[in-house]
């Protein structure tokens, strides 16, 4: 008894039985591994790349909240996209990464928003 539990346990055959077919001991784990694709990592790789989408469409304007959780307008956008100067109130303007922008509230015309300097 304890035998045939420990032989269910460890998945190995039963003593002087014939020896499994190799074919058959990677299948679970590749099933594992589909599972895995098909429940974990694929529907993270399509919200990464929406999430990309909704950045490169971010332009002057645009009503956003970062992901510490500051609202503000977007007043500008650094010529190599990295950064993104938000406007909080009428005289601050606090500069984030672009990939600090966790939501985008409303996305106006684009040049609506007139800055003092």
């Amino acid at each position: 008894m304890h035998n045939s539990i420990l032989t269910l346990l460890l998945f190995a055959p039963p003593a002087g039985g014939p020896a499994p077919n190799p074919f058959l001991q990677i299948v679970p784990m590749v099933l594992i591994f589909v599972v895995f694709y098909f429940f974990m990592i694929r529907p993270q790789q399509k919200k990464q790349k929406e999430k990309e989408k909704v950045l490169d469409s971010l332009k002057r304007g645009d009503k956003v909240v970062t992901i510490g959780g500051i609202h503000g307008t977007v007043a500008g956008i650094d010529s190599d996209k990295k950064t993104v100067l938000v406007q909080v109130n009428e005289t601050t303007k606090i500069k984030f990464d672009r990939s600090a922008v966790a939501n985008i509230e409303a996305q106006d015309s684009g040049d609506k928003l007139t800055t003092k300097e």
